[in-house]
């Protein structure tokens, strides 16, 4: 009796973690992760109204920052962003985590951001997408602002300058 305990409790714990040990993501997974990469890649070739057709017209953006201890947001619009200059930013995201629910979802991704070859901040993107005429597009974005060790640089280290 006493060797079959260790095996029940690897068991609970097994499942107590739904999700967690499927090796591979799902096909609505991977196409939300496709939108979020699609959109960092937009920002990175300085593209807004590429970014922003990943988005319904109602999309709102929600960056935040943490100054002194205090975390303040602003929200923008979609035609806000539209028409914003990101000329110059190079914005890579890396180890995204997704989860669907039928029709909305939502992708983690942790991410880096240069401005001018320069190191600016690093933080977390968070997507909410939603299922609209069988395509996923982002509903809502928000984002924090940060500096090591709050979060993490790009595992690949700076990108290449300009």
């Amino acid at each position: 009796m006493p060797t079959i305990l260790p095996l029940l409790l690897i068991a609970a714990i097994v499942a107590a973690m739904p999700g967690a040990l499927r090796a591979q993501p799902t096909a609505d997974e991977k196409a939300v992760i496709a939108i979020a990469d699609s959109a960092l890649a937009a920002i990175s070739r300085g593209d807004a109204v590429a970014f922003t057709n990943l988005m319904v017209p109602e999309a709102m953006l929600y960056p935040t920052s943490t100054r002194d201890g205090v975390t303040i947001y602003r929200a923008r619009t979609r035609e806000a962003q539209r028409a914003a200059n990101l000329s110059g930013v190079v914005e890579r995201g890396f180890a995204p985590m997704a989860r669907v629910s039928g029709g909305v979802a939502m992708v983690w991704m942790p991410y880096d951001l240069y401005v001018n070859g320069n190191w600016s901040h690093c933080g977390a993107d968070v997507f909410t997408l939603v299922k609209s005429a069988g395509m996923w597009r982002i509903a809502s974005m928000a984002w924090s602002a940060e500096q090591p060790p709050v979060c993490e640089k790009h595992p690949a280290g700076p990108p290449p300058r300009p």
